[in-house]
């Protein structure tokens, strides 16, 4: 599920994405559109043009996974497409961010640490 440690990355598709694509047409526009691997060990995240929808496909062992969620209030701070991008990667925390309604730049967040030693 989306917790799992294995996962590599997180695309995020920028701007909107028609949400009446199923599994298939989100894995054929991860295939085609982003020229990524749809069954590699990551999460591809979707959101409507209203940005109150996301979808994420995940491939996981033996089947796709395909979480939804939608708000019923308030919309998701979403990135828009621009001409040189129209999939980005972030990471799990910046994830957390977008589901909680946050944009991605956090000024005000604790910037990552990576401890080598403890004192």
């Amino acid at each position: 599920m989306i917790g799992e440690s294995n996962l590599e990355r997180v695309y995020l598709a920028c701007g909107s994405t028609d949400l009446r694509k199923s599994i298939d047409g989100l894995a054929v526009l991860v295939k085609e559109g982003f020229e990524l691997d749809p069954f590699s060990p990551a999460l591809f995240v979707f959101c409507n043009r209203k940005r109150d929808k996301l979808k994420i496909l995940q491939w996981e062992h033996n089947g796709f996974w395909l979480h939804y969620r939608r708000l019923e209030k308030g919309k998701f701070q979403w990135p828009e497409k621009n001409s040189t991008a129209t999939v980005t990667t972030i990471t799990r925390r910046e994830l957390r961010w977008l589901l909680d309604g946050l944009p991605l730049q956090q000024r005000q967040a604790h910037p990552k640490v990576t401890a080598r030693t403890v004192l």
